[in-house]
């Protein structure tokens, strides 16, 4: 049965629609299932803290992908095909329109210190074989608090739920490996950005969401883009134990592009979507 979801660009309704179908696999189903039972249910009487991501999935506005291994060289392609595909094409579909990426879960249990370093490797690989050069704004320097991950020309603020979270439990996904792509340019359309009163009047709602929800305060780790002190790699993937986790950013970035021409080649190939 064909699993159009995996390696594919999907909106909400169609993963729904095949979810309830069943043409799709288990743990597309189990992914699909925990993400919406968390970002629209309550913990400690307290809803998801992200009140705009719980929104978004209410009114059925992320894009949806699954990739069916966190390190083979295909699905990683797959992915990035996937990541320009979306960056090309989110604002037609809505203005919160995020994009979610399933992982297929390991055969194996992974320590918290093995999913940081999963994601580091997709990111770093989607960097090699980004088509696009690194925005010229945003530096290549990870402690810099202006920089952020870039790929297809965009900034991006990549989110992590994963398995290994017992404490706070708005990062845990039972399932796998979970990544939500936002574009810096998605938060600039709402106008939530730090430097905007309506972005620090949410940054206060979610931070006391994020301690009911959770029941523990809210990450040292967290912060906001461009402000000196903090710094948005951690972030990404918040520690639970510190002793596992990167204490520099493991991601290594320049401004030539492309290193690699085989997402450029893949792009060409299908024609580039208007």
């Amino acid at each position: 049965m064909t699993d159009r979801i995996v390696g594919e660009l999907q909106d909400q309704a169609t993963v729904e629609e095949r979810v309830a179908s069943g043409a799709t696999t288990d743990w597309v189903v189990d992914h699909w299932t925990t993400f919406r039972d968390g970002l629209l249910g309550e913990r400690n009487g307290t809803p998801f803290p992200c009140f705009f991501g719980a929104e978004s999935v209410a009114d059925g506005d992320p894009l949806y992908t699954a990739v069916p291994s966190m390190t083979d060289k295909d699905a990683l392609l797959d992915l990035g095909r996937t990541l320009l595909q979306y960056l090309d094409t989110y604002q037609e579909h809505s203005d919160r329109a995020s994009l979610v990426a399933f992982f297929k879960p390991p055969e194996r249990e992974l320590t918290e210190a093995q999913y940081h370093e999963a994601l580091w490797n997709i990111l770093q690989f989607l960097h090699v074989h980004d088509p696009a050069p690194w925005p010229e704004d945003i530096p290549t320097e990870p402690d810099d608090p202006h920089w952020e991950f870039s790929f297809g020309g965009e900034p991006i603020f990549p989110t992590c739920r994963a398995p290994f979270y017992e404490g706070r439990k708005s990062r845990y996904c039972p399932v796998g490996l979970e990544i939500t792509f936002q574009p810096r340019a998605l938060f600039e359309d709402m106008g939530v950005t730090a430097d905007t009163e309506a972005g620090e009047h949410a940054r206060g709602i979610i931070q006391d969401r994020l301690e009911g929800y959770d029941g523990v305060c809210p990450h040292a780790d967290l912060g906001d883009w461009g402000v000196e002190g903090d710094r948005e790699w951690p972030q990404y993937m918040l520690s639970e134990d510190d002793r596992q986790a990167p204490s520099e950013c493991p991601i290594s970035t320049t401004r030539e592009h492309p290193k690699s021409t085989q997402l450029l080649d893949a792009r060409e190939s299908v024609g580039h979507p208007n």
